[in-house]
């Protein structure tokens, strides 16, 4: 401080005047003010911050809400495809990480769990197991070289030069005509394998080329097979059963890389192509044997065809090849055709097209459970329309698990009894093999046995004429193994199924009475039967529970009779004795 300025500051102590304040103590003074106002302002930024994240904060819970009130609506609307995805299938859009980047972590903290599918079910495997959980099926299986004849314990590695090319002999330049009136025709063409997702989502699609793959394995593998030449069927073929919209919507999508017409109904630049030559196979297929060229044949044919109506596509399905099949057959001088279609599914495209038809008659065996299964269609009332009633009969089962002997139960007591009274010229079995044991659609137990009997039953109608097209299935090992069986017995070789013991479940005895009760108005030949099964239903229902007992028997271990569960053995064995 100098000199003046302390003089000063003594004069106005004398006073009693307080001292002047120096320069640096009024700027330290005004520094204190512009930190306050400073700081008020920063924390009116603050406070505005607050409020403005609240409302986003805000935000987001009314977009979490809206978006779990779509997905509870996307899972009441299942498609085929996440019905068989199951868990894989929903995938909520709140959890979504896919901006998240583990490459941002250390590498200490990744930790890569092994995934792979299943080439027999498609079902996922988790860690570096040798053979699939679900189905057993080896990892690297050579089931698409020898069909269900290679082993599904060891790997393709395994199989000889000819095992792996027994599929090429399908097509061989050799076979492609008759050598006599008496042979059983094939019909496929390798082009169809071209027909598959472009996009790659989370699971396999389970309608995939290898399902053909396998079956065509497995019949070269069994030989006496003979193929016909394929052909695209024409825009005039296609429009006896189809309007324009399905065959402009469908040869559309030959100009796309990849498009859908539903979310599992898939098609690429090559699936309008692939559904001609399917449709075409069939076309051709029934106009041969109706002509007496071939005794029956068997269309190993995709993409599948029984849920394409009359305009849209659906299910897997583009063009209805079963429908085209009866088109062809009464062109060539069949005036009533028979189509059983025993899909796990119900086939509601070919009823849609037939049922004002009384010259086509459509039954067909599918799980229901009261509409809640795909695709809710094919109630036993369903029975045609227009004064076609009594031409569509449906026999729907209340839940899965159906084998055997409700299958070939319900043949003997309804489907038998009606295509006799009905008495076809021509027959078709829409073959899909998807209520075959293991298959993850399906969830039913039919064995190849059980589909050898039903075309055996079949064949015996419409004096031997009898076209088999394949529709869904999605187990390889079943589908081949089930698809040879049919094609045995449509060269004559007998089933062996003891059907003079055929024992149905409460469930299937209760479905084919109720189809009895409602078809008996328009088929007077059920009446007696559905009496006869009615009084016998007690009887029926005790042979059922002593089945029950004999399986439990099975199911007690051996070993228990001499382990530390022996008392519970004996226990167990005087109760069923």
């Amino acid at each position: 401080m100098s000199q003046l300025e302390e003089g000063e500051t003594e004069r106005c102590l004398k006073n009693g005047e307080s001292a002047p304040s120096s320069n640096v103590d009024v700027q330290s003074e005004a520094a204190n003010v512009s930190a306050s106002k400073s700081f008020f302002k920063q924390n009116l930024v603050e406070q505005g911050l607050f409020r403005a994240c609240g409302a986003v904060c805000f935000l987001f819970t009314m977009m979490g809400g809206l978006m779990k009130q779509k997905n509870a609506k996307r899972k009441s609307d299942m498609t085929l495809e996440e019905m068989y995805n199951g868990q894989h299938g929903f995938e909520d859009d709140e959890d979504d990480d896919s901006d998240w980047e583990p490459s941002a972590l250390p590498d200490h903290h990744v930790v890569e769990v092994p995934k792979w599918f299943c080439l027999n079910c498609t079902m996922v495997n988790i860690g570096d197991d040798l053979h699939c959980d679900v189905c057993g099926e080896h990892r690297e299986s050579g089931i698409l070289k020898r069909g269900h004849l290679a082993s599904p314990f060891y790997g393709a590695e395994g199989l000889t030069e000819d095992d792996a090319h027994a599929a090429d002999g399908l097509q061989g330049p050799s076979l492609q005509s008759f050598p006599s009136d008496n042979a059983t025709a094939i019909g496929f063409d390798e082009r169809m394998l071209l027909h598959e997702e472009v996009v790659m989502k989370s699971h396999p699609h389970p309608e995939r080329p290898d399902r053909i793959r396998a079956i065509a394995a497995s019949l070269a593998a069994a030989g006496r097979c003979y193929p016909i030449s394929a052909r695209e069927i024409t825009r005039e073929e296609l429009l006896m059963v189809h309007s324009v919209e399905n065959i402009e919507a469908v040869e559309l999508t030959s100009h796309v890389l990849s498009s859908y017409f539903t979310p599992d109904t898939y098609a690429n630049q090559y699936s309008a192509s692939a559904a001609r030559l399917a449709a075409g196979l069939c076309f051709d297929l029934a106009a041969a044997i109706c002509s007496g060229s071939a005794k029956n044949g068997f269309a190993l044919v995709r993409p599948p065809g029984h849920h394409a109506g009359v305009r849209q596509a659906m299910g897997f399905c583009l063009h209805n090849n079963a429908a085209v099949a009866a088109s062809a057959a009464q062109i060539a001088g069949a005036k009533k055709v028979l189509i059983i279609d025993w899909d796990v599914h119900h086939g509601n495209g070919t009823q849609e097209i037939f049922e004002k038809n009384k010259s086509v008659l459509y039954v067909s065996l599918h799980r229901h459970e009261g509409g809640k299964f795909y695709p809710g269609t094919g109630s036993a009332y369903e029975i045609g329309v227009m004064g076609a009633e009594g031409y569509c009969v449906n026999v729907p089962w209340s839940c899965g698990g159906v084998g055997d002997n409700d299958y070939v139960f319900a043949f003997q007591q309804v489907v038998l009894p009606i295509a006799s009274e009905f008495d076809p010229d021509f027959t078709i079995i829409s073959a899909g093999f998807d209520a075959a044991r293991g298959d993850p659609l399906g969830c039913c137990d039919v064995t190849p046995t059980g589909y050898a009997q039903m075309t055996h039953m079949c064949s015996a109608l419409s004096g031997g004429k009898l076209l088999v097209i394949l529709e869904g299935g999605y187990n390889l090992r079943s589908i081949s193994s089930s698809a040879t069986a049919v094609i045995k017995v449509l060269l004559g070789e007998s089933p062996r199924h003891d059907v003079e013991q055929v024992m149905p479940t409460k469930a299937g005895l209760r479905t084919v009475l109720e189809v009895l009760k409602i078809q008996l108005n328009y088929w007077p030949s059920l009446e007696s039967r559905f009496l006869k099964l009615q009084s016998e239903w007690g009887w029926y229902a005790l042979q059922e529970k002593k089945h029950k007992k004999k399986r439990g028997w099975a199911k007690v271990p051996t070993w228990w009779k001499w382990g530390p569960k022996r008392w519970l053995y004996r226990l167990w064995c005087k109760k069923l004795s």
